[in-house]
């Protein structure tokens, strides 16, 4: 035990002045990281960003524990003392590293994602993967540095770890089918999905426990990732995020087809270069394929740059077919039935209905 007594005058006001120098170095630190960090957001490359905020987190604990040990040092306190003391501050460093790493390689995990999967990208499950374990690898090194055995703690974690696994199926089962959805890439941020269970809707994010969808309606949906794994899914961004948009439309049998294929493209290709979402470099494709009751069906294919687009896309082009086929005198015809009467009982004539 170290009495004030034992202590002189000149070492206290000594130690007090190291840490008056430490804490100002800090406050120093503190204020040129700010500076050093805000600087760094203003740029387009992310690696800049994560060595700012490294620099900022470490720069006022490593201070101020430097100066703790600086401080312990000039007090000349005893052997056991001052070895106690350098094991305390060891931990309480490499816990302070640990995090700050933790933080660098999971906003790095995060910034590679970012860069693979475009802007919209937002995956956490490996973000919050790798910083548990760069945490409670820092943790283990921790306990190691004040001569705590974490060989037994090992081996609890071991069994504890069986019988947790046990008891979280349901939850190990989630984070496992996000880990392979997301390796498989069957479906990434941004990425407009369907499932056979009726929901759909942009994926926002893809957690360790479940993935989240926006749908039209601006409604978030959270679904366990295990439901991926047992379901239909059809993703309208895959192979590519344009696709071809199928609008059907009919007309009177004694139109001339010819003359409504060659409207109907003309239409098509109007609508796809002025309207947004339409692909321009692309061709409007019209296919007669049946000969309904009273009308010849057909279907119009164009093309739109992303699944949200089509109902631009089709509403104006509904519109302007529907004024262009009045202009040439095109009839659409409503649905007729032909009723004939018996010999007697009045003449036959056409219903409409």
């Amino acid at each position: 035990m170290v009495h004030l007594g034992d202590l002189s005058w000149h070492r206290v006001v000594g130690a007090a002045a190291v840490m008056v120098v430490a804490v100002g170095i800090a406050v120093v630190l503190r204020l040129l990281t700010g500076r050093l960090f805000k600087r760094a957001g203003d740029t387009r490359w992310a690696w800049d960003d994560l060595a700012a905020r490294l620099v900022k987190d470490l720069a006022v604990p490593v201070s101020v524990l430097l100066g703790l040990w600086g401080a312990a040092r000039m007090l000349h306190l005893p052997r056991g003392t001052l070895d106690v003391t350098a094991k305390v501050l060891t931990a309480a460093a490499i816990l302070v590293v640990s995090l700050a790493l933790a933080r660098l390689i999971a906003g790095s995990v995060s910034s590679i994602a970012m860069v693979r999967q475009g802007v919209a990208g937002n995956v956490t499950i490996f973000a919050n993967i790798t910083r548990v374990l760069v945490i409670g690898v820092g943790v283990l090194v921790m306990l190691q540095s004040l001569g705590i055995s974490i060989s037994p703690l090992l081996g609890a974690l071991g069994v504890g770890g069986l019988a947790v696994a046990l008891a979280l199926q349901d939850t190990l089962a989630n984070l496992f089918a996000g880990v392979h959805v997301l390796a498989s890439k069957t479906i990434e941020p941004g990425d407009y999905i369907k499932l056979s269970s009726g929901q759909e809707g942009y994926v926002v994010d893809i957690n360790w426990r479940n993935t989240s969808i926006r749908t039209l309606s601006d409604n978030i949906e959270v679904i366990p990732n295990q439901r991926f794994s047992d379901t239909i899914l059809t993703n309208y961004h895959r192979p590519a995020e344009d696709m071809s948009l199928l609008i059907q439309a009919r007309v009177a049998y004694e139109s001339d087809l010819e003359h409504v294929e060659s409207v109907v493209v003309e239409v098509g290709q109007e609508v796809m270069h002025e309207v947004q979402g339409g692909v321009k470099d692309s061709e409007t494709l019209v296919r007669f394929h049946t000969f309904g009751d009273s009308s010849i069906g057909f279907t119009v294919i164009l093309r739109t740059d992303e699944f949200g687009d089509q109902f631009r896309l089709k509403h104006e082009f509904v519109k302007r077919l529907h004024r262009r086929f009045a202009k040439e005198g095109i009839e659409m015809p409503y649905p007729r039935r032909q009723i004939i009467l018996p010999d007697g009982e009045g003449a036959h004539g056409l219903i409409s209905g």
